[in-house]
């Protein structure tokens, strides 16, 4: 019902106010908020886990490129699944983005559900040299459209695996 949506807006606009009150930045809390976890007693590790995370060096690079990602995702044709064809992958760099996001992402999975959720953050922080050189010599956008369609896959996994603890594009400058 529309009450149960404005109820639960009006929770969590709440919520966030009392947040910042406690020293989070409007950022932090967006951040951890724009996923609406339903667990409230999640929300502290999941803000204590941004706040490691936004310290680290890769921070910044990785909430711009997840907000790339994220533009790219919402201006796509159909809804982007995350499922990327090996043998499509052209390039060394989206070749090396796959590699590694099949080495980062297991592992901060296993902690995001252990409820480690800093730790999650910052095994996904490895994600930032990969990333950024995908963006440097990849056309997501290539004339092909298997191969465009296979690109869009695999940034789908990217933003997948980026946005369990956070919408980390919510961090981005």
């Amino acid at each position: 019902t529309d009450a149960t949506a404005q109820l639960v807006e009006f929770f969590y606009d709440r919520l966030s106010v009392n947040l910042r009150e406690q020293g989070f930045s409007a950022q932090e809390v967006e951040a951890v908020l724009a996923l609406r976890p339903q667990r409230l007693a999640d929300v502290q590790k999941r803000l204590e886990a941004v706040r490691a995370f936004a310290a680290l060096p890769e921070a910044q690079a990785l909430a711009a490129a997840n907000k790339r990602v994220g533009n790219i995702l919402k201006k796509a044709e159909t809804e982007v699944q995350p499922l990327v064809n090996q043998a499509l992958l052209a390039e060394q760099a989206e070749k090396d983005l796959f590699a590694a996001l099949q080495s980062v992402a297991p592992k901060a999975q296993q902690q995001f559900e252990a409820g480690d959720y800093t730790a999650s953050l910052q095994t996904l922080a490895a994600l930032r040299a990969p990333v950024d050189a995908f963006f440097e010599y990849v056309m997501v956008n290539a004339e092909d459209a298997a191969l465009k369609a296979n690109r869009l896959g695999l940034l789908a996994a990217l933003h997948v695996a980026m946005n369990r603890v956070a919408d980390l594009a919510k961090l981005a400058a």
